[in-house]
């Protein structure tokens, strides 16, 4: 049987844990052929971002292209996009309707700090990118600075959720981190749809290895909203496919920083 097919428009990571790297196996663990856009090109390990070098808007949208004129793209996913040309150009694809289930991940600081989006661009993600995506997947960080302020309890992410589908997507997803935590200490996920603000919890995973974990979540959503999963299966599909990936990783000792996950669940196999 022919496989479905998806396609990330992010940027690369040499170390190989998160972007386009990791966008690509979790594609492959959900039974999808990846097909990729590279917006940019990073030095990058588990302990941090060297350099980056971004690629013309106009290259970013001839990868694109050529995918779409050749292939039935299910799903599509954006990670780090670098610029505000390449979001305007991204955005330029996607009113055309051209972009089929775009989950949109609005990368912007790498885990280690590095800033990976132009602050030019920040503007260009509310006042377009958001609009077309069927979802938006911002960490607390990005959140923060999509919403323009600090989010410092649960209430705080809840309200930004809202504010953030008020942008124009079907959904906007705050992923779970500090302070998005119950009382039990487990973490919740806060999504916002036309039906009001939703939690998802889910057991915390006490491990190092966590590179590449919001690029995992994101490319998750898009491969399962790819096979014909509504947005709240695909969220919670995705949710449990990054605990086992993070679980099944805690104990790896690639690189001396932030390591990687177990997308194929190789730590299960005996």
């Amino acid at each position: 049987m022919t496989p479905t097919v998806a396609l990330t428009v992010a940027g690369s990571d040499s170390g190989g844990g998160a972007g386009i790297q990791a966008d690509l196996k979790t594609f492959a663990a959900h039974g999808l052929f990846g097909t990729s856009a590279l917006a940019a090109v990073t030095a990058q390990s588990t302990v941090g971002v060297r350099g980056v070098h971004v690629v013309p808007a106009e290259f970013v949208v001839a990868q694109v292209e050529a995918v779409l004129d050749d292939m039935a793209v299910a799903a599509v996913k954006t990670g780090m996009l670098a610029t505000a040309e390449i979001v305007d150009a991204i955005v330029g694809l996607a009113a055309s309707g051209r972009l089929p289930n775009l989950v949109v991940d609005p990368v912007m600081v790498s885990s280690t700090g590095h800033r990976l989006l132009d602050r030019d661009a920040e503007s260009a993600y509310l006042d377009g990118l958001l609009a077309h995506a069927r979802v938006v997947t911002p960490n607390l960080r990005e959140a923060e600075v999509l919403v323009g302020r600090t989010l410092d309890t649960l209430d705080d992410v809840r309200a930004a959720a809202a504010d953030l589908r008020s942008a124009g997507c079907e959904v906007a997803v705050i992923k779970g981190g500090h302070p998005t935590a119950d009382a039990e200490g487990l973490a919740v996920d806060v999504w916002c749809d036309a039906d009001g603000v939703h939690e998802l919890r889910g057991p915390r995973i006490d491990t190092p290895n966590n590179h590449g974990s919001g690029c995992s979540f994101a490319s998750a959503v898009a491969a399962r909203l790819a096979r014909g999963d509504d947005v709240a299966t695909a969220l919670a599909g995705a949710k449990a496919y990054v605990a086992r990936a993070l679980a099944g990783g805690r104990t790896w000792a690639l690189g001396a920083g932030h390591g990687p996950l177990d997308h194929f669940s190789w730590s299960d196999d005996t």
